[in-house]
């Protein structure tokens, strides 16, 4: 079960829930491998609606990643993420959200 006081997130992915977390270590792989701008950009894009399918896999990697997960985006360009690209958009917002999200202010 993911844990909103952690900034975990769950997405279903090819059937499997898996919990995504950006922790220090994920954070700093999403900012090295981001193709434009900071982490402040990145929030700004999201919380405009201009992000770009390649922001919300980058977050989503990074999420599974600092989730535990082994894999690297190529091994989600097939993969099934429940409820699809609308729903891949809304984690990846969600988890970019609880990442800064001070104790005791989550809602």
């Amino acid at each position: 079960m993911a844990n909103p006081l952690a900034g975990e997130v769950a997405l279903i992915l090819d059937g499997e829930r898996r919990v995504m977390k950006l922790t220090l270590g994920a954070l700093a792989e999403l900012e090295a491998g981001l193709h434009s701008g900071s982490l402040a950009e990145l929030v700004e894009r999201f919380e405009s609606g201009s992000c770009s399918s390649r922001d919300v896999l980058a977050l989503i990697v990074a999420g599974l990643r600092g989730g535990g997960w082994g894999g690297q985006a190529r091994d989600l360009l097939s993969a099934e993420i429940e409820g699809g690209p609308l729903e891949a958009s809304r984690r990846a917002a969600e988890l970019l959200a609880r990442a800064f999200v001070l104790p005791g202010e989550a809602g």
